[in-house]
């Protein structure tokens, strides 16, 4: 039995030495036939009274109070695992009726971040500015998930829209985390014959050298084909070719590390985020090699 036939034996090695509970969910939901109501379970405890999500959900920020991009995260977990909860959807509902900006959209993140420790990304001097990340996705998430679909009727709802539209119309894609948001918003919005126009812009951007980075040794926070196609159904997908997805793949099967986990690009905030975030990116990986049937 060579390396490769062991990478998911090492990894869940690596996760049940380093992970959270949380990956530790995720990867038996996804890989030993794991309850979605495991995950959820886990999930709730990262959720606040005012029903958005903080502690540290999302590893380089950690503070307790409820921030835009964990709940963002909190909406991809259900939307992973193909279970939008009612009761947690309730809350975050709550949650993002709150802090919609008065001219629609949500802010990147809230100053309460800047009394923990946090990534140097996370700072800002206003909180009250809309930031298409997370607003893009998350809104595409709402678009997406079924347990309530009143909500596309009220204000606040209505206001982000607009404040998505409005962005597109005068910006174009900036980096990955920018461009993602465009993605998700867009294959979302059930205004699918408006949409085309934006993707069109998406499209062009994708193609440009240097958005989509294809060398697999790449080193820095830089974004790979994996990262830009991480499943078989990817929107960019279809700017990558046979050939850029095998020599990718056999990177990532090639970067696992000797412990059994995947090495982050970025410097953590500290040791104890370093290994959540490698147990959430072990996770990703593995989902990855199973799409495109490596494992």
């Amino acid at each position: 039995m060579n390396s490769r036939d062991r990478v998911l034996e090492r990894a869940k090695s690596f996760l049940y030495k380093n992970g959270r509970l949380l990956d530790r969910r995720r990867f038996e939901y996804h890989f030993e036939g794991g309850s979605a109501q495991a995950v959820l379970d886990v999930l709730r405890a990262y959720q606040n009274p005012d029903g958005g999500f903080g502690n540290a959900l999302e590893p380089d920020i950690r503070c307790p109070q409820s921030q835009p991009v964990p709940t963002e995260m909190a909406l991809r977990i259900m939307d992973e695992i193909r279970a939008f909860d009612s009761e947690v959807m309730d809350g975050i509902v709550r949650y993002l009726r709150d802090i919609t900006l008065p001219d629609g959209g949500f802010p990147f993140v809230f100053r309460s971040a800047l009394e923990y420790p946090h990534a140097p990304w996370w700072e800002v001097e206003r909180d009250d500015v809309p930031s298409i990340n997370p607003t893009g996705t998350v809104i595409g998430m709402l678009y997406k998930q079924n347990v309530n679909r009143e909500i596309y009727e009220e204000a606040w709802f209505k206001k982000c829209v607009d404040y998505i539209w409005r962005y597109m119309e005068e910006a174009r894609p900036d980096g990955y985390h920018d461009g993602i948001q465009w993605v998700e918003f867009l294959r979302h919005t059930p205004d699918q014959s408006r949409a085309n126009r934006y993707s069109t812009v998406v499209d062009e951007w994708l193609r440009k050298p240097g958005t989509i980075e294809r060398d697999p040794d790449a080193h820095g926070y830089v974004h790979k084909v994996l990262d830009w196609a991480p499943a078989r159904d990817s929107y960019a997908g279809k700017f990558v070719t046979s050939d850029d997805l095998n020599v990718h793949l056999d990177a990532v099967l090639d970067q696992q590390q000797n412990d059994g986990g995947w090495a982050i690009s970025w410097l953590a905030v500290g040791p104890g985020a370093e290994s959540e975030w490698r147990g959430w990116l072990t996770v990703e990986r593995l989902k990855t090699l199973r799409s495109y049937g490596k494992i």
